[in-house]
């Protein structure tokens, strides 16, 4: 086949830190190409990926922009996946189209019929409101995609089962069966001896629950990493000079007044480090060599990239029993899951029951960037067929 793949124009493919979207296309493309299929990738002139051919509207990261109001980000947005359509028309040979910008990029194929090859969507998420993100004050986005399931040649593919769950019924219909996050394991060390200390790997959330962490490690006296961006700051000096500064626009940003009032009190215990947005091999060191990955999440999560990513270095994972955690983690064979905080705490003192090397193949088996290719592409031929189908 030859597959239009339309990334996002926020980071360049593969990202040089955090990226979620993008490490998952940054591991399907080489899969893709590996099974004898073309694909041209519609992303950022500096994204180094090898695809068959990139093509871009701008020529650097559009990162900085990404969380300014919608009347400057969204024009960024529009004009990427616009030009990716003006392409695909104009070259009229692709056999089908695979969309990552979210919410944008199904409102515009929804409407798009004559001479466009069938359109897969993955809904990497949280992408449907549900009653806690009401709860916290976000607005319903529901009506949105009540209109957007009309459409012969536009079909949805969500990353796990969870988050299909969410999903209303007037899209239900043009959905494809989910196909979870792969990752291209040869890039993960796989390490068998641990180090005395457990890490935590996210963005500085409520939703990433990092204060039960820290809690837990601090009644079993163990050594806590925590790893992951405070809003668009990696480095952790810049994080906490930034996060005290009582001037700072981001003041009341909630990840901000989260790190300050949960986070910040309990970094003068020795116990606690917060190192920031790790980045290439040191990532890779600190995942491979702890002892576990905590994740306390506090919401429904929709997949969960850092899991795979620790289990592929054999580095267990103790979660909430919360959204796709439940289909990543095979409990007390690659990880633990946990009902609730108290319950969560209780598993740091069984982490060495699990095999490092049950969590390496539990990603083999279904979180590979091959697993995930072969999904997508089974995917790609059922759209294809649906489509044709509906003409």
């Amino acid at each position: 086949m030859r597959i239009a793949l339309i990334a996002p124009p926020w980071l360049g493919i593969p990202p040089k830190g955090y990226g979620g979207i993008e490490n998952v296309i940054a591991a399907l493309v080489p899969a893709l190409i590996k099974q004898k299929h073309e694909v041209e990738l519609f992303t950022v002139k500096t994204s180094t990926i090898k695809s068959s051919k990139n093509h871009w509207i701008y020529e650097t990261e559009q990162y900085e922009h990404i969380h300014k109001p919608v009347y400057e980000s969204l024009p960024i947005l529009a004009a990427h996946s616009a030009f990716a359509i003006n392409k695909i028309l104009e070259d009229s040979s692709f056999d089908v189209v695979h969309s990552h910008n979210g919410f944008i990029d199904p409102l515009i194929f929804n409407f798009i019929e004559k001479n466009f090859p069938p359109v897969v969507h993955t809904l990497h998420g949280p992408p449907f409101t549900t009653q806690d993100r009401l709860d916290i004050g976000l607005p319903d986005n529901l009506a949105m995609w009540k209109q957007l399931g009309k459409s012969n040649k536009l079909f949805y593919v969500p990353i796990s089962n969870t988050l299909a769950s969410t999903a209303p019924n007037e899209i239900k219909s043009k959905f494809l069966e989910p196909v979870y996050n792969g990752i291209d394991i040869t890039e993960f060390p796989f390490e068998k001896i641990k180090q005395d200390y457990v890490i935590t790997l996210a963005r500085i959330h409520p939703d990433k629950g990092q204060k039960i962490a820290i809690d837990a490690c601090l009644q079993t006296g163990i050594h806590l990493k925590l790893a992951g961006p405070l809003g668009d700051i990696g480095d952790p000096i810049k994080a906490i000079s930034e996060a005290q500064n009582i001037n700072s626009p981001n003041k009341d940003l909630t990840a901000f007044k989260y790190f300050r009032d949960e986070i910040l009190p309990n970094l003068n215990n020795p116990l606690i480090s917060f190192v920031g947005d790790v980045k290439g091999k040191d990532k890779l060191n600190l995942i491979c060599n702890a002892k576990a990955l905590l994740f306390p999440i506090q919401w429904d999560e929709p997949f969960g990239m850092a899991p795979i990513e620790a289990l592929a270095c054999g580095t267990p994972v103790i979660s909430m029993a919360k959204g796709a955690l439940t289909e990543i983690i095979d409990h007390g064979v690659n990880g633990f899951l946990a009902n609730s905080v108290e319950e969560f705490g209780t598993y740091l003192d069984k982490i060495d029951q699990i095999n490092p090397e049950d969590c390496r193949k539990s990603v083999e088996l279904k979180f590979s960037s091959e697993a995930m290719a072969q999904g997508y592409i089974k995917r790609y031929l059922k759209a294809i067929e649906l489509a044709k189908c509906n003409t």
